[in-house]
């Protein structure tokens, strides 16, 4: 069992401290237990809970009633609200789902979410934010990796699907090459662009994670690419500058770089081209 700090709690629910210790000593619905020097910690029932209570609250119930509740009458609450939710309950429940590793809730509210507002929508505000609710989770030894795996691989599917029921580009159209370079391996922004890419009518070739440098090189000079695109996500000790080097040096093609902006201080090259965001992509895109 895991167990959380207050000021974790309040990263993972938005539920302020202070409320917390009114609710403590109000309803019964929240008993933290206390170390030998009296400091409040929860388990992981209790944020499954808290998180269930935030999204009920968003959606008008009143903490007093909630109280009252049962598990089986929160749960089928939840349930209820999703259907119309907003971007903090999808997200909550995200969270839920992963702890439980429950694949059919998962799968069901990031379906409906891109049935309903697309995949672009959904990626940015409600699958980069709970990833970043997984970082906190991750930072505090709170998720295993077989969880965050567990997730990584449902989003990668759904976008995967989503991808493949876009027509396929005109014989014509002009190209991409879309990889992540050596040592990494996070590609849920990388397979974004690609639906972003290919709804636009490019042509992307898509190589995945991990590609080495002189691969690029010989893929190149066989589909002939207008333009490249990767990603710098995760720290690491080999050089970012020398591989964005080494990559602008396989030919004279414009390189779509994201990720942290630093990583191209003090490279000057004019193919050389950084993306903040998604519609950075699309700009770019469109212009070339």
């Amino acid at each position: 069992m895991s167990i959380y700090t207050m000021a974790q709690i309040v990263a993972l629910t938005g539920i302020k401290g202070h409320t917390l210790r009114k609710w403590e000593t109000r309803y019964s619905f929240l008993e933290p237990e206390r170390t030998d020097t009296n400091i409040r910690y929860y388990s992981d029932s209790q944020l499954k809970k808290l998180l269930n209570v935030s999204v009920l609250m968003r959606n008008g119930l009143r903490i007093s009633k909630i109280d009252k509740m049962t598990d089986e009458e929160i749960h089928n609450s939840i349930e209820t609200s999703l259907l119309d939710s907003k971007e903090e309950d999808e997200i909550s429940a995200l969270i839920i789902s992963m702890l439980e590793m429950d694949e059919v809730k998962f799968d069901r509210i990031i379906k409906s979410q891109i049935i309903k507002n697309g995949l672009l929508s959904t990626t940015t505000k409600i699958i980069y934010p709970f990833l970043n609710q997984v970082g906190i989770l991750w930072g505090i030894n709170k998720v295993i990796p077989a969880q965050e795996h567990f997730v990584s691989s449902l989003i990668k599917q759904k976008i995967f699907a989503t991808i493949d029921q876009l027509p396929l580009a005109k014989e014509y159209s002009d190209s991409i090459l879309m990889f992540l370079p050596e040592h990494e391996h996070h590609e849920i922004g990388l397979l974004l662009a690609y639906y972003i890419a290919k709804e636009l009518g490019w042509r992307v070739y898509y190589l995945g994670q991990n590609v080495p440098t002189e691969n690029i090189k010989q893929v190149i000079n066989e589909i002939s690419p207008k333009a490249m695109l990767t990603m710098f996500i995760t720290p690491t000790r080999f050089s970012v500058e020398s591989q964005i080097n080494n990559i602008l040096n396989q030919g004279d093609i414009p390189l779509f770089v994201s990720g942290n902006k630093s990583i191209i201080e003090g490279i000057s090259n004019k193919n050389l081209i950084y993306l903040s965001s998604p519609e950075d992509l699309i700009a770019e895109l469109n212009n070339l």
